[in-house]
């Protein structure tokens, strides 16, 4: 297990340095969201062209072709950019089936990755009635349509529910120390690293385990003052860094929530009257 790799983890990672890969949107979800982008765009141009001066676009057939232009655009580019920049990564078929778009990092995507999407798009959904999207997403695990490869995004399942794993056990030993000590802003890849070595441990060759763990511990004692007891082992020290870390985590986090209820009155209705 060597931590060059652990070290380099680009995915969504909680204020606890906890991972979490977000879950992809299955190829019927999408198809849906999908047909459900597609009934509203028709109703869109029929209410566009039921409002246009058709006398005098049967006249010119200029402005005829014009008109149409401007409408394939809207439809194919321009509508689909907007609202997935704006509603960040979300379009109606999307917001109704609860998905949204994301970059490969889960991250949220920007106006560029909405105009590769569109781009990209308007050939493999609109001229080839979506036969080649629906291709390439049966043939990946994300269900990622050319779009998606070519942005660098790919579909989430926006309402899923994220179930944290428990955090490492404090070694009593430490725990004095632990609560004492200044403990710095751990990069997010390293603290991922840290909790991965330490779930992973068992199952590693004794040589790995001591070589791992000892230089993870190097890189975490950089954020940490004072320094650990000597004889504390390298596992001891991180699983005790890991614990105390969450544990401030969740009381700032608890202490944030009383403010929001003191402001808000909410505190009254757990008072008795």
């Amino acid at each position: 297990m060597a931590t060059r790799g652990i070290f380099e983890t680009q995915r969504f990672v909680t204020g606890e340095a906890v991972e979490i890969e977000l879950p992809a949107a299955s190829l019927p979800l999408r198809m849906v969201s999908g047909l459900i982008d597609l009934v509203v765009m028709v109703l869109g141009v029929l209410l566009i062209v039921w409002v246009a001066p058709v006398g005098i676009l049967v006249q010119d057939e200029a402005l005829a072709q014009a008109f149409v232009i401007v409408i394939m655009a809207m439809v194919m580019a321009i509508v689909p950019i907007t609202l997935e920049t704006v509603l960040h990564g979300r379009t109606v078929g999307k917001l109704i089936m609860g998905l949204r778009t994301v970059r490969d990092d889960t991250g949220p995507i920007g106006f560029r990755h909405a105009v590769i999407r569109a781009l990209v798009g308007s050939v493999e959904l609109w001229m080839t009635a979506g036969g080649v999207a629906l291709i390439a997403a049966a043939t990946n695990e994300r269900a990622k349509r050319l779009g998606d490869f070519a942005a660098g995004t790919y579909v989430v399942v926006d309402r899923s529910r994220l179930h944290l794993p428990p955090a490492p056990t404090m070694p009593p030993e430490l725990d004095q120390w632990a609560r004492q000590a200044d403990i710095g802003v751990l990069p997010d890849a390293l603290a991922v690293a840290c909790r991965q070595f330490l779930a992973r441990a068992g199952t590693l060759v004794p040589d790995s385990r001591a070589r791992t763990g000892h230089e993870l511990c190097v890189a975490v004692l950089h954020y940490i003052a004072p320094a650990p007891p000597q004889w504390a082992g390298a596992e001891q020290i991180l699983a005790a860094v890991l614990t105390e870390r969450r544990r401030r985590d969740e009381q700032r986090l608890d202490r944030a929530q009383a403010l929001r209820d003191r402001v808000l009155g909410r505190e009254r209705t757990t008072q008795p009257e």
